[in-house]
Formats: C-alpha cells, structure tokens, sequence
C-alpha cells in the first residue's frame, strides 16, 4: 500500500509541476502585461471560456485524438480533440509581426518554432501522448510565404531582413497592383466579388516583382502560409483548394466532373488560367506547369504524402508518419468547426440536406469573415466568390468580410486617455477589459435611466472602415469616421466609443446578410466563433440589429476544432469533411433578438445613418479630387 500511495503522490506531483510551468498560462499571465497580451485578455468575456488547459483523469488506453493547429495574426495555437470533438487541451505561443505603414511582416521560422512550443505544451497539458494523436490539420492567416530552392526564406521586406518572408494577410502595399489587375476585366475576376483585393496573393505577388527583383528571382515557391505548413510537415507541395480558390483565382469548378471528394487523391492544377497571369504581368509564374504557385491540388482533409517527415515529427514531439490534412484558411477553419453545430431540436427537426446553406458563420477576429455555401453558384458584387469547395467540399462559398475589427476594438481602446487606467483595472480583477466596459455601460443605463444600452449611443456613430471596405462595397480607400465626438475623456465616453464600435461593425455585418440574401441566398440563422465572440454585448448587439438568433458553438476554440477535423479525415476516421462535422461539431448558447420594437425601431434609425457616412465620405472625396485636379 506504501508502495502505491508513494506513486500515486508522485504522479500528482509531477501534475502539479506540469501545470505550474511558465509556457502554460498565457491568458493567466497576460493579465500582468495588458500591452502585450491584449488579444488573449479581451476575448475572455463569456463566464469559463478561458481555454481548457488540462485532464484530471489521466488515459486509461490510447484514444484517438486530433491535432489541430492555428496560425492567426498574433499567435500560433495547438488544440487537441476526441472523436466528438470535445477540446482535450490546448496551448498558445506568441509570434513576431513587423509593422511600417501599410507593410505587415512575418516570419515563417518563427511560426514553425512558436507551433512546436504550442503543440508540446498542449499534448503535455492535455495529458495526451504522441501515439494517441492519429491525425493532424493545419489552418493558417492567407499570408503569402517566399521560399528558395532550398526551403530557406526570402525576404519579401523593403528592409531586406530574411526573416522577413512573409506578407501577412492584412498588409494593404499593393493597393495599386489590385486595381491594375482588376482593371484587366479577366474572367477570373467574376468569382471574386468583381476584383481582387490587395489582400489577395495576385497583388503581392506583383508588388513583389515590381520592387523586389532580387527576391523575386530568389523565390522558388510562393505559398499561402497554410500550404507552406503542411509543406514543411510532410514535404508534400500539393495545394489547398481552399487557398488556392479563395486568395490566387484558381478555378476549383475545373474539377468538379473529375473528381469528389470520397475519392479525393493528388490532381494536377488545371484551374489556372494562364491568359490571366500573362495579362497582369506574371506570366513567368505559369512556367514549369505552375510549380512555383502548386502544380497539384486537393480538397481538404486530403491525407498529404507520407504524413509527418522524421525531421517534423521530432520537432513538434508527434510520431512520424502521423496522418496531415491538406490545410484550410484559418477563417473557413472556423467555418467548418462550427456550420454544423445546431441545437439538437434543429438538427433533427430539419430533415433536408440544404439546411447548411441557409446558415452563416461570422468567424470574429482579428477581421470578421462571413461565411456561408450554397449548392449553385452565386456571384454577388463585392463579396468573395462563389469559391467552389474551398470550405466545405462540393459546395461553393460565399465570403464576406470586415477588415479590421477586433483590430479596430483594439484601436479605439487602446488609444484612448482612459486605457491605461482601464486595463490596470481591469488586470486587477482578472476579468478582460470588455467585460469591465460591460459593467460601466450597465451602469451607464442604469444612471441615465437609459430603455436599453443600446441607446447610450444615440448621439455618436461610427463608419468602421478604418482599413478599407472588404465588402460589399469592395472598397479598400475606404476611411472610418466616427461622428459625435467630444471634449470628454472619461471612462465613461471610452464605454460609449467602444459600444458605438461594436454596433458599427455589426451594422456591416448586416449590410453584408442583406446584400447576399438580395442576390440569391436565404440566410436566416447565423453561427459565431472565434474571440469576439466570447463576448455577450457584441454577440447580442449582432443579434438585436441583424435580427436572427445567433448560434454559438459548444467549444469555444472552433478555429482549432476545424483544423483537427481536417487531420480525423486525413486518418480516415471519417471518410469526408462534412461527416466530420456532423460528428465533432456541437452547439452550446443561442441568443435571440430582442423582442422589444423599439429596440429595432432604434437600430434602423442607426443602421440608416450608418449606410449615409459612407455616402457622405463619397461626395467628399469627390470634392477634394476636383479641388485638386
């Protein structure tokens, strides 16, 4: 008995030391540094929906558990799944990002070591051993990565840093490049809203030519930063047609009397249009039958190669020869962690297939995707697509979006003479600084006597368009306004510009719902992930103005649950995507509109007036053109 009791102690012990490690807390730790962990603090607003960091039960027999990795703007997180897709643990690591202007930088070397800290933390913190883990799926920003003969970066810097080899997604540099490309009138262009935008790989790549020619004969591969991951994990070149589709005008419908995906293998990229990339200028890169932007495609979940390379197993501590998926957008990963999860009572009640495409997921981040898939093609002005298979395989997708938005909530906080005092509050506590400003606006209401928080802000509107109009207006010259403004620099007022923010961005959320559902969709129930999504006020304002429910996933890391659903597929544990969403993905709180009217009477009165800034910003700059001229 001695003998037993001394090992039990020990193997409490031993979890407790791995608990207490300095590279497990960073949502507990970020609270001490509010600057440089603010994206972990401020999407912690729902009550327990901090990450699951750990298993009290230690494994009793090897489990089938998925890996999924993401790569997002600011970290690199792991996330490890069970059958039903019940989060077993997950970790996160910081990345580094270089800023100067309208150029956004990464590195891919960086990247890679931040993913193989993430995952050994999140296997340790799961409890979960390298041979339990029989699939693995990559997600990732649609950053473009430049790589030479070797796999070594390439600089694509003004600074000429090597390290310095990505173009992050959000970077806005080739601003004149995309209007040049659209102003081709390709064909290709009609399924992508009308026109690339500057956060398309076309442009980049152009810009690239245009400014860097040394690095430009230096490149060997250009890749999206999700097919470079899976590159460096298993060796394997073959694309997503998901980046492929969404961000480099593939044409994925090339293969839909080809091939399904039940029987998905290798295909040779006959997508491309080659009459396109000559006429833009990039003719060099349809040489050697496209190698350096992919030669071969495959649907997601596809099993790549061999699985991990020895080289990447031993790097991330996972078995070689462990099965990967080819890989998805981190925003369509969202999607399909989350599209199927409907309450119970919906799923059985719904008995047609098609259900899926009366639903729209916002993946609410850094930006806010829109997504939502239909069996026909729709072309939409302004909004992405229809991509065909880029999310969920053999249907086509609609892509909305919005530039910056917890970017943008970011900005308006943290630029504020109240922040700092703000956040110290707010560290103090250990609640986020959106739920502090949640509590002050509820005080705010009650004070003012005001009928519904809402109504705080009836003098004070804002146009969200600080990084450009991603849709529908498609406009990247687009400028936020804010009207309303005053001398007052109190918590209070930051409160009310935070909450006018908020309704902003779901104000163009709307605007997008309505515009698809004008030209052929019939949105009526709307999903949310992602950590904007955490948050009740945001989550609800969305519902009032929009007015759908909006459903939320059981596990709040749909991101990481989407790419972990891609390696259960490439294990063969479920034969396609979508019979593995059905099995993994789960709803958790719905939350309605309200059902006062002059909660709706209030918020078409804004809504009005939201769609006037941008007209009005219109007849400005036409004033100061011909000022100008």
């Amino acid at each position: 008995m001695d003998y037993y009791k001394e090992n039990r102690e020990k193997k409490l012990e031993s979890r407790k030391s791995m608990t207490d490690t300095p590279t497990t807390p960073l949502l507990d730790n970020s609270y001490q540094n509010h600057n440089r962990h603010f994206y972990f603090n401020r999407f912690n607003s729902f009550p327990n929906s901090a990450v699951e960091m750990t298993t009290t039960i230690p494994p009793k027999h090897l489990r089938s558990v998925f890996l999924g990795v993401d790569v997002g703007t600011g970290s690199a997180r792991a996330g490890l799944f069970n059958e039903e897709g019940k989060l077993l643990g997950s970790a996160s690591s910081p990345i580094q990002i270089w800023k100067d202007g309208d150029c956004v930088e990464q590195s891919s070397t960086d990247i890679w070591l931040a993913i193989c800290t993430a995952v050994k933390t999140a296997c340790s913190l799961g409890n979960v051993s390298k041979e339990e883990v029989k699939g693995l799926g990559f997600a990732a920003t649609c950053s473009l990565v430049a790589v030479d003969s070797e796999g070594e970066p390439v600089t694509v810097s003004w600074s000429g840093d090597t390290r310095r080899n990505i173009i992050v997604w959000m970077d806005h540099r080739a601003v004149k490049q995309a209007e040049r490309i659209n102003a081709s009138n390709s064909p290709v262009l009609q399924y992508c809203g009308g026109g690339v935008s500057p956060e398309m790989e076309p442009p980049k790549l152009l810009w690239v030519k245009e400014n860097l020619q040394e690095s430009w004969s230096m490149a060997f591969r250009w890749m999206d930063l999700s097919d470079w991951l899976t590159y460096k994990a298993t060796g394997d070149d073959t694309r997503s047609l998901c980046t492929t589709v969404c961000k480099w005008t593939y044409l994925g419908h090339a293969h839909m009397q080809q091939i399904n995906e039940r029987d998905s293998r290798d295909m040779e990229a006959c997508g491309w249009d080659d009459e396109f990339w000559e006429e833009i200028g990039l003719g060099d890169l349809v040489d050697g039958h496209h190698a350096k932007i992919g030669r071969s495609v495959a649907f997601p979940g596809h099993a790549l190669g061999s699985g991990l390379t020895l080289d990447a197993a031993k790097e991330l501590g996972l078995m070689a020869g462990t099965p990967v998926g080819t890989a998805l957008i981190d925003a369509h990963a969202g999607g399909v962690g989350v599209m199927e999860s409907v309450p119970a009572s919906d799923s059985e009640s719904i008995v047609d297939e098609d259900a899926i495409s009366r639903r729209m997921v916002l993946v609410c981040g850094t930006s806010t995707c829109h997504m939502a898939v239909s069996r026909t093609k729709l072309f939409i002005p302004g909004v992405w697509g229809p991509f065909w298979s880029a999310m969920v395989p053999e249907y086509w997708l609609t892509e909305g979006g919005q530039s910056a938005t917890g970017a943008l909530l970011d900005y308006i906080i943290e630029n504020h003479v109240a922040s700092p005092h703000l956040a110290n509050r707010a560290a103090s506590r250990r609640i986020s600084i959106f739920d502090l400003l949640n509590e002050i606006l509820e005080s705010m209401k009650q004070d003012e006597g005001s009928q519904f928080i809402s109504a705080l802000t009836k003098d004070l509107h804002i146009l969200p368009d600080f990084h450009g109009n991603r849709s529908p207006i498609a406009d990247p010259k687009s400028k936020g306004m804010i009207s309303g403004l005053t001398l007052d620099t109190s918590e209070k007022q930051l409160a009310l510009l935070y909450l006018a923010t908020v309704q902003g961005i779901a104000y163009g959320t709307r605007h997008i719902v309505e515009h698809c559902n004008a030209n052929g969709h019939n949105i009526d129930t709307l999903l949310a992930c992602g950590g904007l999504a955490k948050n009740r006020l945001f989550v609800q304002e969305h519902a009032d103005i929009i007015g759908y429910p909006i459903i939320l996933p059981r596990e709040n890391e749909s991101v990481l649950l989407g790419a972990s659903i891609l390696g259960a597929v490439a294990s063969k544990k479920y034969p396609t995507v979508r019979e593995a969403m059905k099995a993994m993905n789960a709803a958790g709180q719905v939350v309605y509109p309200s059902k006062d009217p002059k909660v709706k009477k209030y918020h078409d009165a804004k809504y009005s007036i939201f769609r006037e800034l941008y007209e009005q910003q219109q007849k400005h700059r036409s004033l100061m053109t011909e000022a100008l001229s």
